[in-house]
């Protein structure tokens, strides 16, 4: 499974970080340390946060659409 999902294994707030650490072969400290330091640049990080929140399936419905 190399599509974007949020595992339900090592996640913290909502397993985006972890996703994306996963999909782009990154651990998901340095996903997490990276997203916490943009939040100090001005823009909208919280906000593709919380999309993302959304957007993302859970690693379980993944599995369910791959078959």
């Amino acid at each position: 499974m190399n599509g974007l999902h949020r595992p339900r294994q090592g996640r913290m707030i909502a397993g985006v970080c972890a996703g994306l650490g996963r999909r782009f072969g990154m651990s998901a400290t340095t996903v997490r340390l990276l997203a916490l330091l943009s939040c100090l640049l001005p823009g909208p990080q919280f906000v593709a946060y919380l999309v993302l929140w959304i957007m993302l399936p859970d690693e379980d419905r993944h599995a369910a659409r791959s078959y």
